[in-house]
């Protein structure tokens, strides 16, 4: 990486990048470090890139102080519970009440999960 610098940085969700590395593999062909990302987006469960954008809307929305970065983990991680949410903001600086996770976890429950 000599002579690179890093202009800017995006937290975006992992469906999103599945179909971006997706649709330059049409044209292109992936390097090693592409193809092994495909392969693991490829093994998990996920929401669909549309879904996932919906979601971070609904979200970032209904909590306001939640960051980008925690909004994308809760759509790339699919938490089924409480546990699952607290361990997603064990270092965040917002901690959301039981009531307000419950409330996330309400609106995640209404997409389908891809396998």
């Amino acid at each position: 990486m000599i002579g690179k610098e890093l202009i800017e940085t995006e937290a975006i969700p992992s469906a999103k990048v599945k179909e971006i590395l997706e649709d330059f593999s049409q044209d292109n062909e992936l390097n090693y470090e592409q193809n092994l990302t495909l392969n693991h987006l490829s093994r998990f469960k996920k929401y669909s890139a549309e879904d996932s954008e919906e979601i971070m809307e609904k979200l970032q929305e209904a909590f306001p102080n939640l960051r980008t970065r925690a909004v994308v983990h809760i759509v790339d991680l699919v938490p089924k519970d409480l546990a699952d949410l607290r361990l997603i903001f064990a270092k965040e600086p917002f901690q959301p009440t039981k009531e307000e996770m419950e409330q996330i976890l309400e609106i995640l429950e209404q997409y389908d999960v891809e396998e």
